[in-house]
């Protein structure tokens, strides 16, 4: 019985987001009264974090695995791509062979990821560790760039993980229909590579990246635009 109700929250939450969904919402998707459905879960909150966390620790801990894996193979000599594919890859095999429940997950969790209100804490709480991990990596990959580079890398790597894992149809509408937004493996195929030339060009020291020395404030330039 919790493993229906789970998943029929899952589903609601996919569609409509934390506020969208009532108790008597997902009783009604399962077939029970809604007094049932409380015996289980106090309330929606409750409810939520438990949709949220089933699948989080799963897809950490195949990732987590995966970068430890990694790590011990190349040791010293890790690659960006290398990392990013053991880090997206991994997670993306989930949405390409999990079906409909992995999929509704995915949208459910970029979601999660662009409600500063309600979704930071989560992902702070589930994913900090393996993206701290994932980062370790990359900066054994990229010994010469500034932290503050790989972490922007990072978070342009999320940014396009989170809209992939949407599946809004847009780039379905773009391209007519040439690509489709729900084609995981079409995605796994492009990604890893794709963001591994943003990091290798974003992590280029600043003299020998065109304009990029003068497009980041200075000092001083700091100091004066502060006053």
């Amino acid at each position: 019985m919790v493993e229906q109700i789970v998943d029929a929250a899952e589903y609601l939450f996919s569609k409509r987001g934390l506020y969208g969904v009532t108790l008597k919402d997902v009783a009604k998707r399962v077939g029970i009264h809604h007094t049932l459905l409380n015996y289980y879960f106090k309330d929606k909150n409750k409810l939520f974090d438990t949709v949220f966390a089933r699948r989080a620790h799963v897809t950490i801990e195949r990732r987590m695995k995966a970068l430890d894996e990694y790590d011990a193979k190349m040791g010293a000599k890790p690659t960006v791509e290398g990392a990013l594919r053991a880090f997206l890859d991994t997670d993306l095999d989930l949405y390409i062979q999990g079906g409909t429940n992995w999929k509704n997950y995915a949208a459910l969790g970029a979601q999660v990821a662009n409600s500063p209100e309600w979704g930071a804490n989560l992902m702070d709480k589930y994913f900090d560790p393996v993206v701290l991990r994932l980062i370790g990596i990359l900066k054994k990959a990229l010994p010469h760039s500034t932290e503050e580079d790989i972490f922007w890398g990072y978070h342009f790597v999320s940014g396009a993980l989170m809209l992939t894992l949407a599946r809004t149809g847009r780039i379905d509408k773009l391209s007519g229909g040439v690509c489709k937004s729900d084609d995981f493996e079409a995605v796994k195929a492009r990604m890893a590579s794709f963001m591994a030339a943003g990091f290798l060009d974003l992590c280029r020291p600043a003299d020998l990246h065109e304009g990029r020395a003068n497009s980041r404030p200075s000092a001083t330039n700091k100091t004066t635009a502060s006053r």
